[in-house]
């Protein structure tokens, strides 16, 4: 439900806060008052393309603001939590901010968002969200985006229905045939040429096998090239150092043995100048452990069974390899994994192809059966329906217009199944069903619209039933045009029954509608010299009372109008009590018996 929306700056709208309610709310004003201004500045909230033109003059940018009650939209709150949206108290803030010379930002809940994220939280088209259900939904007199457009049609229908998630598993099904297709012509398209890419992706995976490469090998190799290009002198190293340590004539070792030997002699004079040169015997250990290792390294290179033509063979391998597959050899080891996990796909593509058209026989026949379930259902639907919404076009006295629904088999699947289904009306038995667009006019388009709007507009599910699965906020934008006198007072009443548990927001210039409302808002345009400017006003009391008798009346309200006017709003106070003990008696008759069945079916029950 919206609950509160703010302009601010928004053509001649300087700055306006209303506060919506439950139910229905009336919007009335003169022609030219700025209704359609508003009704645009909530289309911003809509996630309605916003232009840089409409910014009141003299002002940087213009703000709209829209609060939304989402207590009863699980389904919206979960959206938004998908998105990283935090919901607090089940309100959501969308706020559009649009300045001249910059672009235009949109915020949910403080949240910096997009316009596509916007439209697809707030109002979703049908054609393309197949479950998602708008936050808000407008309707006017001229707007055949969705009631002139046949997916529409078929969204309504499998609404009645019930066969709105058995569409969207056969559009699932659809998908997934499609995929299937593509993959399989993909493969057949290939295989001319998969011989030769087989055979070259052979040859890369063989040539970095062939260097048998360790992760950090490069640096391995770049040291050991090193080593045996410089082994003449890291030798003579390696001896001149041994000799020095331990060789036969004044070595390091033969000084210092020299040296301990005669620190035993003195121990017998000052045993402590003997125990300060008693780590000269772990310096001979670590010498000889020195010596040790200098005589292994240079045996090493001796014995070393790679020659330096070989390693550098192998680094100039190694050289070329980074050149192709990477600047390390990390880098070489996974472009060798990505080859050995194409070659595999390669490979096996014969059995992959055979796998898919495997699969793609068994989701044919799954579409099948199911286009056939929804094809009978829908069509078994489309009567009740039809039937449902020509009584309610009786009630509202089109007895001249007979709605109808068509439903024709395609020669070929779409992704909602194999039903063509399209709405119609016809002016007498005998005449040929025409489209809606072809066959109703404004007028008729707007009952048709309240008509069905009635029947499935309460849930998503089921015959027109009353559980409020998924309730929404509408938008009338002058439905009524074309409507006049005793049908203009059932239009009222239609809109007050469609805005039973949700919201619905008329601009009506009928006071038959008006007098209706839950709330009443009246738009005035004030203009000066300079510039204009409107208001909106929440009217209650005798202020309603003189606004609708001014529908009756035009301008000059008489004492015959306003008794006029409280007499509609009496009549409409004393319907809705009506409805309410009806709807008192209703639920007391449904009520279950000691046997567990309610008196209604009871009664039917006896009546078979």
């Amino acid at each position: 439900m919206l609950q509160e929306l703010r302009v601010s700056n928004f053509a001649i709208i300087q700055n306006v806060q209303l506060s919506f309610r439950s139910g229905l709310n009336i919007l009335s004003g003169e022609t030219g008052a700025g209704k359609s201004i508003l009704l645009k500045s909530l289309g911003w909230i809509m996630g309605e393309k916003a232009d840089a033109s409409v910014i009141r003059a003299g002002a940087d940018q213009a703000v709209i603001e829209g609060c939304f009650d989402l207590e009863h939209r699980a389904d919206i709150r979960e959206r938004l939590e998908a998105m990283g949206i935090d919901c607090p108290d089940s309100t959501m803030v969308v706020r559009r901010i649009v300045g001249i010379g910059s672009r235009a930002r949109v915020y949910i809940n403080g949240s910096l968002s997009t316009l596509t994220a916007l439209r697809d939280v707030v109002s979703p088209l049908v054609e393309v969200t197949g479950q998602a259900v708008p936050l808000i939904e407008l309707t006017g007199q001229h707007d055949n985006r969705h009631l002139l457009s046949k997916s529409y049609h078929l969204e309504l229908l499998d609404q009645y229905a019930g066969t709105t998630s058995s569409r969207i598993e056969f559009s699932q099904l659809f998908d997934r045939q499609r995929d299937i297709e593509q993959e399989i012509t993909s493969i057949r398209t290939e295989e001319r040429n998969r011989a030769l890419k087989l055979d070259f992706l052979v040859f890369q995976r063989d040539e970095i096998r062939a260097l048998e490469l360790s992760p950090g090998d490069e640096v391995k190799i770049e040291s050991e090239a090193k080593r045996l290009k410089h082994a003449t002198r890291l030798a003579g190293f390696a001896a001149s150092s041994e000799e020095a340590l331990d060789g036969e004539s004044d070595s390091l070792l033969a000084r210092l043995h020299s040296l301990t030997s005669k620190a035993a002699d003195i121990r017998t004079m000052d045993p402590a100048l003997a125990d300060k040169l008693q780590p000269l015997e772990q310096a001979k250990s670590l010498i000889l452990d020195v010596v040790y290792e200098l005589r292994a390294y240079s045996q090493s290179l001796e014995s070393d069974p790679e020659s330096l033509d070989d390693v550098e063979g192998r680094l100039s391998r190694l050289r070329q390899l980074h050149k192709k597959y990477g600047a390390t050899a990390n880098e070489i080891l996974e472009a060798l994994s990505a080859t050995e996990t194409e070659i595999s796909l390669l490979e096996a593509s014969d059995e992959r192809l055979a796998g898919l058209e495997a699969e793609e026989l068994k989701v044919a026949k799954q579409m099948e059966k199911l286009a056939e379930t929804l094809h009978k259902k829908r069509s078994e639907a489309a009567g009740l329906f039809a039937k449902e919404v020509n009584s309610e076009l009786l009630d509202l006295n089109m007895k001249g217009v007979e709605f109808t629904v068509s439903v024709q088999r395609l020669a070929a699947f779409q992704s909602s199944g194999s039903s063509d289904v399209e709405f119609m009306t016809k002016t007498s038995k005998a005449d040929t069903p025409r489209a809606l667009g072809k066959g109703a006019s404004g007028g008729e388009l707007s009952r048709i619209l309240l008509s069905i709007k009635q029947i499935v507009g309460h849930s998503q599910s089921g015959s027109g039933g009353n559980s409020y699965i998924h309730p929404r906020t509408y938008l009338f934008d002058e439905v009524d045009t074309g409507v006049s006198g005793e049908t203009a007072e059932k239009v009222g009443r239609k809109l007050r029954s469609i805005a039973n548990g949700q919201q619905v927001i008329c601009v009506t210039h009928l006071p038959q509608v008006a007098a209706h409302g839950d709330a009443h808002f009246v738009i005035r345009k004030h203009t000066d010299a300079d510039s204009a400017s409107m208001n909106v006003v929440e009217l209650q009391g005798e202020k309603r009372v003189q606004e609708i008798a001014r529908l009756i009346s035009g301008e000059k309200v008489s004492a015959t109008s306003i008794a006029h006017a409280k007499q509609l709003l009496q009549e409409s106070a004393d319907a809705q009590k009506s409805e309410r003990n009806s709807s008192t008696r209703t639920r007391r008759a449904a009520s279950p018996s000691p046997d567990g069945t309610s008196k209604v079916r009871r009664e039917s029950r006896l009546a078979r």
